[in-house]
């Protein structure tokens, strides 16, 4: 959906929860992308933000009646999205934490040169890319929820302050401090092991085979190479104002937006179509 104002916004729920389908559609539209990108940081794979996003947009629709309007309709819609991100205990890294010694050990003696070609004529230049990409998500398993969220919304959304703090249930000065320190932390780690983004000795292409290996990525599925990339603009849009923190925002130019996947697009659709939508509608 064309960027709209909450206004519009309001409007269209409205629409939406006196029965107007269209409207719904145009609401769920604009929004799935941003719900996809915030599970994708917080839950590290594309297969968990997949199910993380249906169910976000799900309780998005059925509490569309609860919207009162005494906030912007996407900080509404973060909150439910935060809330349950925070708290979701079905994706992989719940059952397989990480940390930042656990990630540093093993860029630092992980056997990279043992390991036999695995690329299955996959060229590793398109592996070391998806590598790149796959390892900084993966890298924000090493923080706990709240902090990885308060990492995602300041810089990947660049969301102001006061909203955040909206969202999160802190004050904008305890948001903007804890912000601080996150974002100097994942700076630190990258100048000290990434070669990619600092100035460590891990380099992706080195460590392909190895990441193969251990499961990290799959030449036959690539998901950051075949998710389609939308501008950041496209991010950027649904924030209240820009506010400066601190000067690393360069540093983790990383956050790519993609757009949500086919496959949840269909099912919310399938789900936008079914008979079960009216019956929500008159509940």
């Amino acid at each position: 959906m064309n960027k709209k104002t909450n206004d519009e916004l309001k409007a269209l729920v409205g629409k939406a929860t006196a029965g107007d389908k269209k409207a719904l559609e145009t609401l769920v539209a604009g929004m799935q992308d941003i719900v996809f990108n915030l599970s994708l940081r917080m839950l590290g794979t594309f297969a968990d933000a997949e199910d993380a996003t249906q169910d976000i947009l799900l309780k998005m629709i059925t509490h569309l009646s609860s919207f009162r309007g005494d906030s912007l309709f996407t900080t509404w819609v973060f909150s439910i999205a935060a809330n349950h991100l925070k708290n979701y205990k079905k994706h992989m890294f719940a059952h397989y934490p990480l940390s930042f010694e656990y990630y540093g050990d093993d860029i630092e003696n992980g056997k990279i040169q043992d390991v036999p070609d695995l690329t299955q004529s996959v060229e590793k230049d398109i592996l070391a890319e998806e590598l790149k990409m796959s390892c900084t998500n993966v890298m924000l398993q090493c923080l706990d929820a709240e902090s990885r969220c308060i990492f995602i919304l300041g810089t990947m959304f660049k969301i102001d302050s006061r909203i955040a703090g909206d969202i999160l249930g802190m004050t904008p000065d305890a948001y903007r401090q804890r912000l601080s320190r996150i974002r100097k932390k994942m700076a630190d780690f990258l100048g000290q092991y990434c070669g990619e983004y600092g100035s460590g000795k891990c380099k992706c292409k080195d460590r392909v085979n190895y990441a193969i290996q251990s499961h990290r990525i799959n030449p036959m599925q690539l998901d950051y190479m075949s998710a389609t990339e939308i501008p950041i603009q496209t991010m950027m849009d649904v924030k209240n104002a820009m506010e400066d923190i601190d000067d690393l925002s360069q540093d983790f130019s990383f956050c790519k937006p993609y757009q949500s996947s086919e496959r949840t697009r269909h099912l919310i659709q399938e789900f936008l179509d079914s008979t079960q939508l009216s019956i929500i509608q008159k509940s």
